[in-house]
C-alpha cells in the first residue's frame, strides 16, 4: 500500500494555511469575541454537557478552532494532529486568544505513546476525522487507552451513508457509488481544491480515505470496553457536502434541499469507558 500518511499529510499541510485564512473558519471573528464558539461546537453544545475542569483531548484537531471553543467551555484542552502546518496555525490561534492549550504532533494511532494513557476525562473527535483512518477498531482502542475509567468519548462525524454518495449529477439523482463498509484498500480521490472559500492553488491533489459503517464504529467501541450513551443521526452537515443539492439548515449547516429525510448527513456518538 502507498504510504497513506505521507500522501494525506501533504494534502493537509498545503491546505491548513488556506483554511486558517478562509472566511469559512472565520478566525478573526472567533478572536474578536472571547465568548464565541466555532459553528461545529455550537451545534454540539446541547449534547456536550458541562465541560468545566475536565481534562480533554481533541484528536485530529486541525487548525484548532474547535479546540479553542472547547477550552472556552471550561475544558483543559490538548490538541493532537499529524500535520505540523495545521498545528502551527492552531498554536498561533491559541496564542492570539491567550488560551492555554497544549498541542502535540503525532499520528492518531500513536496518541497513547505521545500523550498520557488514562489521563483524560473526555476524548473529542469532530467532523471529518475518521475517514482518514484505515482501521476503526484500532482507533477505538486508542480512545480507550487515553481515557480514565468512566471517561467519555464525544464523536460527531460525517455519516457513512453520505460518504457513499456519488458527486452531484446533472439529473439530480442521489446515487450510491463509494463503499459503505470499511475495506482494506483506500478510496483514492483527486481534488484540486478544498472545502473552504479560497483563491489559493494547490499541488497535492490526492487523498487516501476509508469509510466506516455506523455498525462498525459502534461495535468497535463496544469491543474496546465502552458502553453507548448516545447515538443520534442528523439530517445536516457543517459543510456543503453535495453542492447544488443542498440548502442552509441553520448557522453553518447544510441539508438536502429536496426531501432531506432521505439522507442522514452526520451522526453523534457518545460512549463511556466502563470501569
Amino acid at each position: 500500500m502507498t504510504d497513506y500518511r505521507s500522501v494525506n499529510r501533504a494534502h493537509w499541510d498545503e491546505r491548513a494555511p488556506a483554511h486558517a485564512a478562509s472566511p469559512d473558519y472565520d478566525v478573526d471573528r472567533l478572536l474578536a469575541d472571547p465568548t464565541r464558539l466555532s459553528e461545529v461546537v455550537r451545534f454540539d453544545r446541547p449534547r456536550l454537557g458541562d465541560l468545566t475542569g475536565l481534562r480533554a483531548v481533541h484528536l485530529q484537531c486541525h487548525i484548532g478552532t474547535d479546540t479553542l471553543s472547547l477550552h472556552r467551555l471550561g475544558a483543559r484542552m490538548t490538541g493532537l494532529d499529524f500535520s505540523p502546518t495545521a498545528l502551527a496555525e492552531a498554536r498561533r490561534l491559541a496564542d492570539r486568544a491567550d488560551a492555554a492549550i497544549d498541542y502535540v504532533e503525532a499520528d492518531v494511532y500513536d496518541a497513547p505513546t505521545a500523550l498520557e494513557p488514562g489521563g483524560f476525562d473526555l476524548v473529542y473527535t469532530g467532523i471529518g476525522a475518521l475517514g482518514w483512518l484505515p482501521d476503526i477498531r484500532r482507533w477505538a482502542t486508542v480512545v480507550a487507552a487515553l481515557l480514565r475509567p468512566g471517561g467519555r468519548l464525544f464523536l460527531r462525524e460525517g455519516h457513512p451513508m453520505l460518504f457513499t454518495v456519488e458527486d452531484p449529477r446533472p439529473d439530480g439523482l442521489v446515487v450510491l457509488e463509494h463503499p459503505y463498509f470499511e475495506r482494506p484498500e483506500p478510496t483514492v480521490f483527486e481534488s484540486t481544491g478544498t472545502y473552504v472559500t479560497t483563491d489559493r492553488t494547490f499541488t497535492h491533489h490526492a487523498t487516501h480515505e476509508w469509510n466506516h459503517g455506523l455498525g462498525e464504529v459502534v461495535t468497535a467501541l463496544l469491543d474496546a470496553g465502552f458502553e453507548l450513551t448516545m447515538l443520534t443521526e442528523h439530517d445536516s452537515a457543517p459543510w456543503d457536502a453535495l453542492p447544488g443539492y443542498t440548502e442552509r439548515a441553520g448557522p453553518g449547516e447544510w441539508r438536502l434541499a429536496d426531501r432531506s429525510w432521505r439522507l442522514p448527513m452526520t451522526y453523534t456518538v457518545q460512549a463511556r469507558l466502563r470501569d
